[in-house]
């Protein structure tokens, strides 16, 4: 290349460099979505006496705004080790996350609950999608806001995601190193449920194409209404000759125990057309590469019970552990306090943030 070719490549690089400059998105003054959060307290569960309750609001690397309620143990000062939580899928913060962050607060620890985007408080348009990269961004962005609160030990911050979201969770700690240790409760793995069907039942390209062709026949029906069609939640009513998981689903999210109005799985639930990515993507194909420590925590009477032990199979190291709940079903690790292992959970946090 002669000089004025180089002169010319030269001056191209200062002007794209220039672009790039002008064009940059300065991350604190990204303009968060006007949310509207409810200042009473709307939990399934009772309210806590030993921690402190706030709303807190936090970007993620799409720009969309996470609405979380932040738990913070009484009478504590420093930087505390602390833990985001979300799950499960279909749920909001006032549900099992927020359980978890209220118990985990109370054992010494910093934590937020945080809908996903599009869903709950969270903000994001269109409302009620799922997305495997957006969804598994959320914790990170979630990672982003405890690294940067004087309250937090940095090196100090895990995650813990319930259901759908402890596969997500799992997904999240694979790529973000600044997870140091995950616990994934009665986890599902969304993308190989939507692939492959419950148990592996319609693990065939012919079943999955012709999810394929059933998913993209709405997006032009979503299209030419104007609307994206819901998927529902859980049925109102269930068969007597239900499966035992689906009436489950049922006494938690369509009774008091756990119903709320935002829940997506206890009202209308996901735009049908959420599903379509999960059937192109799969977690874990780097599980094994995964060097921070992982809780896998599942009932051996629940139905998603393959997915924690297949999951826990990838993993690599001796800081990995699965710890089986006797006699628990899915739902028994949403709100069974008596069950679910809080102070188990702590001690294995407390262990791997040293």
């Amino acid at each position: 290349m002669n000089l004025g070719g180089i002169l010319c490549v030269s001056a191209m690089i200062v002007m794209a460099t220039r672009i790039d400059a002008q064009n940059q998105t300065k991350i604190n003054d990204m303009e968060m979505e006007q949310l509207t959060l409810t200042d009473e307290w709307d939990k399934v569960f009772p309210e806590s006496d030993k921690v402190e309750h706030s709303k807190i609001l936090f970007v993620n690397r799409y720009g969309i705004t996470l609405a979380a309620d932040l738990y913070k143990p009484k009478n504590r000062s420093g930087r505390l080790p602390a833990i985001a939580v979300c799950g499960p899928f279909g749920a909001v913060k006032e549900q099992s996350s927020g359980l978890y962050a209220q118990q985990l607060a109370e054992r010494g620890f910093l934590t937020i609950a945080f809908d996903p985007s599009y869903t709950g408080e969270s903000g994001g348009s269109p409302r009620f999608v799922a997305s495997p990269d957006i969804n598994t961004e959320d914790f990170s962005a979630a990672v982003d806001y405890l690294s940067c609160r004087e309250d937090v030990a940095s090196d100090s911050i895990g995650i813990l995601g319930i259901c759908g979201w402890g596969g997500i969770a799992i997904q999240a700690a694979i790529n973000d190193m600044r997870i140091k240790a995950t616990v994934a409760s009665t986890m599902y793995d969304m993308t190989r449920v939507n692939a492959n069907g419950y148990f592996d039942a319609e693990n065939s390209s012919q079943n999955r194409n012709a999810k394929r062709a059933a998913m993209s026949a709405q997006r032009t029906e979503d299209y030419r209404n104007g609307y994206y069609k819901l998927g529902g939640g859980v049925a109102d009513t269930i068969p007597d000759d239900a499966p035992q998981f689906v009436k489950d689903y049922h006494a938690y999210y369509k009774t008091s125990r756990g119903y709320h109005a935002r829940s997506l799985n206890s009202n209308g639930g996901w735009n049908v057309t959420s599903n379509m990515p999960f059937l192109n993507f799969k977690f874990f194909e780097y599980a094994s590469e995964l060097e921070r420590a992982v809780m896998i925590v599942h009932g051996d009477k629940a139905h998603s019970y393959y997915f924690g032990k297949d999951t826990f199979a990838m993993l690599r190291g001796d800081n990995k552990q699965l710890l089986t709940i006797k006699g628990a079903s899915h739902t028994d690790l949403y709100d069974r306090i008596d069950i679910i292992p809080f102070d188990e959970i702590a001690a294995f946090y407390i262990e791997n943030f040293r």
